[in-house]
């Protein structure tokens, strides 16, 4: 990517594609129905999208078409990394719990990440219709969008999968952890 640009050099783009199809072929009970010539379609004709794409996948994000809006047309694109992205890790909720640090402060927070790379951190429902895929989060866990009262009180949510189960945990939006990120989603 070239620095302070949005936009992906063709081989960028190219090699993008080729791992984003090999992706969608291999996991096809993420995306039944769907066919990769109409995403392939969709994405060359929306290249910030791609951009943000990339952003998801140099993080370790893995996106994935995770499902399909009719009303609109758009696909919806999760990270579908078995764990919480490695490059999203270790990180406070949002920039005033990062500011509100006084010491150890992290380097991110990961609401200013997510504007950053041009997606939104997935809610509870994502979360939970994600799992519904398959498991992911066995081992880490992933922040999630939390209700403007809890975080106006200094919480913040997050989730994982143990036992089987998908947990819905909360945290001081200033904590951050080494084996915590956060979920991305994009539509295009």
């Amino acid at each position: 990517m070239t620095q302070g640009s949005k936009a992906l050099s063709s081989e960028q783009r190219d090699e993008l594609l080729k791992t984003l199809k090999a992706r969608f072929e291999k996991n096809m009970h993420r995306h039944e129905g769907l066919e990769w010539a109409d995403v392939k379609a969709r994405l060359e004709a929306n290249p910030e999208k791609l951009w943000s794409l990339n952003e998801m996948e140099e993080t370790a994000g893995e996106p994935d078409v995770a499902g399909y809006d009719e009303e609109t047309g758009e696909y919806i694109f999760y990270d579908c990394a078995a764990e919480s992205p490695k490059g999203r890790r270790s990180f406070c909720y949002d920039r005033e719990a990062l500011e509100a640090r006084k010491k150890h402060k992290p380097e991110n927070s990961v609401m200013d990440m997510a504007a950053a790379m041009g997606v939104e951190l997935l809610t509870e429902e994502q979360y939970r219709e994600l799992q519904e895929l398959e498991a992911f989060d066995k081992k880490t866990s992933s922040w999630v969008q939390t209700p403007a009262h809890i975080r106006k009180l200094g919480g913040a949510l997050f989730c994982d999968r143990r036992y089987d189960t998908v947990f819905v945990y909360h945290n001081g939006a200033d904590s951050y952890y080494a084996a915590r990120g956060f979920r991305g989603s994009l539509r295009v």
